[in-house]
């Protein structure tokens, strides 16, 4: 549990180097762009030599990491296998924070059962939530992001042309409708009259291409992107747990909404290191609108309050219990906030999420747990 729930900490890091481009057209392969400014490629003939010859001459650290490379995180190594490229661009390391939610939506529909049927059941929803939908919005990010990539960490498997722009495009399809079609066939296998878990699955996909793409792109947006985020990785895979083995009532959506509130904060965490990128390109992150200190207080705000608040649900409805375990797991994120994120928000900020996260989602199965009871 302790390996699935540390992971937590990446879950923005690899998107905190990503910053935004013009509006294109939704994926159209007709043609993109890659120079410091603007270097034109036409899908239908890219170049792999070409592309590495006319982006910047810049190269990862000699250390990267092959481990780093199938993770999807920063310090990768330089990779040519091309399945190993399509592994990198999901970012592996995103995925057991949606694993976990689709735990905590079964856990909380108490209708789970450690039967051969119920654990296929959540082990493909689980593979629905990850590999498929979050590795769908992953690609999707870096395909939108690939202009500043190319300036920043031409290295990357898009702008450096280690995989065509075709085969992006089809993988970023081919996740989309997995995912789709994961969800539902699982509303068939549960029985479901009304197709709850592909309605979410669409709806979760939506939200994933306006958070990257244009003209919306909600990353833009330090509090509706960030609160964007928080819910696509907290309420939607809880949902989806719920739904297969339960009933995702309104009090439900409304609680976890409401914990959705912790992710805004913690999707604040990540936005500290990327300060002076964010303001050169005029994004409204927090810090940037705010500055640091006042960032670094909604910050810790976001995080407590909300969790302060579902304790406080908890103890409302007769779960003192329950209540008194969520406390306890505040107090030691409460500690870490005090020696990393007000102490120096961009220095520490890896050491806070690596600390307290893992308090956090801990948390959050103990109010599915409550709720099941």
């Amino acid at each position: 549990m302790a390996a699935i729930i540390n992971t937590l900490a990446a879950i923005k890091l690899s998107n905190s180097a990503n910053t935004h481009f013009r509006p294109r057209p939704f994926l159209s392969p007709a043609s993109t762009s890659f120079t410091r400014r603007r270097l034109a490629i036409k899908a239908a003939d890219t170049d792999t030599n070409e592309v590495k010859g006319r982006v910047p001459d810049k190269a990862p650290s000699k250390e990267g990491s092959s481990f780093n490379q199938l993770l999807g995180i920063k310090g990768a190594s330089q990779e040519s296998n091309k399945w190993k490229i399509r592994l990198q661009l999901t970012k592996p390391v995103t995925w057991p924070p949606l694993i976990w939610g689709v735990v905590c939506g079964a856990a909380a529909s108490g209708n789970f059962h450690w039967t051969p049927e119920d654990v296929a059941k959540s082990i493909l929803c689980m593979i629905m939530s990850g590999p498929c939908l979050t590795g769908y919005t992953q690609t999707l990010n870096d395909w939108y992001d690939r202009d500043i990539d190319a300036i920043n960490e031409p290295y990357r498997p898009i702008p450096s042309g280690a995989i065509s722009e075709n085969e992006v495009i089809t993988q970023i399809w081919v996740l989309f409708l997995a995912g789709l079609a994961i969800a539902g066939g699982l509303d068939v296998w549960a029985g479901h009259k009304f197709p709850t878990l592909f309605y979410l699955a669409l709806g979760g996909s939506f939200i994933s291409y306006i958070y990257s793409a244009p003209p919306l792109k909600l990353k833009q947006n330090g509090w509706i992107g960030n609160f964007a985020l928080g819910s696509s990785y907290i309420s939607l895979p809880w949902w989806a747990g719920q739904a297969l083995f339960g009933t995702l009532t309104p009090d439900i959506i409304i609680l976890t909404l409401l914990y959705s509130t912790a992710g805004l904060g913690i999707a604040i965490v990540n936005d500290f290191k990327s300060i002076e990128g964010d303001r050169a390109m005029g994004l409204q992150s927090i810090p940037v609108a705010f500055g640091i200190e006042a960032a670094k207080w909604i910050c810790v705000g976001a995080i407590d309050i909300t969790q302060l608040s579902v304790a406080g649900y908890l103890l409302g409805a007769g779960k003192p219990y329950y209540a008194l375990a969520l406390l306890g797991l505040i107090l030691p994120q409460i500690y870490f906030q005090t020696k990393y994120i007000l102490t120096d928000p961009i220095k520490y900020d890896v050491k806070y999420q690596a600390s307290a996260q893992p308090f956090l989602i801990l948390g959050l199965l103990v109010t599915a747990l409550a709720v099941n009871h």
